[in-house]
């Protein structure tokens, strides 16, 4: 349960009670990061649900208003960091890790947010004017399997976030995911193509940057969610 609580205060900002934990608590909480995409997609398919009921596009406001804001727009961070990084860097890689490590957001971070979140929008109203909230609430949950994969697979870029969730994440914790990912088939079959998008975002950050970060693992949140949303729409 510390676990569980400790991944909902760090990849939301929903209210929950203050706890002491150690690094290692901290750490283990990547388990349970599908299950809180889960509660995130409940919340986003709910508020779009209520608010677009008279009008779709009132729906899809209401659900990229609290899809940003559960989350805090942190992935969306994540997004412009490495947005930014792969526009300035030109191919050298010590100024690629330098804009990273940059906590500011610049031009190519800044279309990207942009984007990303016409696209939800667009996407969120397509699918609440044909019914389909199976999509909104599976695909938060799809995309922070992510996570999980990319931890295992790739090596940390620096000892940052995603190095201290290298060594938490188990064999038994992936398959146990991939079942529920099967069970959740029986509702939306396109989740199936999950595994592929996730490999995918898997074998460019080995190509680009050589390792993964706590950006890429935003950026990749992000965009396999929003690529199901597309197929899920298509």
């Amino acid at each position: 349960m510390r676990s569980l609580l400790l991944a909902i205060q760090f990849l939301t900002r929903l209210p929950t009670p203050r706890i002491a934990a150690t690094d290692a608590d901290f750490a283990a909480s990547m388990r349970w990061f599908p299950l809180v995409g889960l509660l995130i997609g409940a919340l986003v398919a709910g508020a779009a649900a209520l608010a677009g009921r008279g009008d779709a596009w009132l729906g899809a406001l209401a659900g990229l208003v609290v899809w940003v804001g559960v989350t805090g727009a942190l992935h969306l961070d994540g997004l412009a960091d490495l947005a930014d990084a792969r526009g300035a860097a030109h191919g050298d890689p010590a100024r690629l890790r330098a804009v990273l490590a940059d906590p500011h957001v610049g031009s190519f971070g800044v279309v990207a947010i942009g984007v990303q979140l016409i696209a939800k929008l667009v996407l969120l109203h397509a699918l609440i004017a044909a019914a389909g909230w199976a999509p909104l609430v599976l695909a938060p949950f799809s995309a922070r399997i992510g996570p999980l994969v990319w931890t295992r697979w790739l090596p940390p870029l620096h000892a940052g976030l995603a190095a201290r969730f290298r060594e938490t994440v188990r064999p038994v914790d992936l398959a146990a995911w991939g079942l529920v990912l099967l069970a959740a088939a029986y509702v939306w079959p396109i989740i199936l193509v999950t595994p592929l998008l996730l490999a995918g975002w898997g074998l460019y950050l080995r190509r680009a940057f050589g390792g993964v970060s706590g950006d890429a693992h935003g950026a990749g949140i992000e965009l396999v969610e929003t690529l199901l949303l597309v197929l899920a729409v298509a």
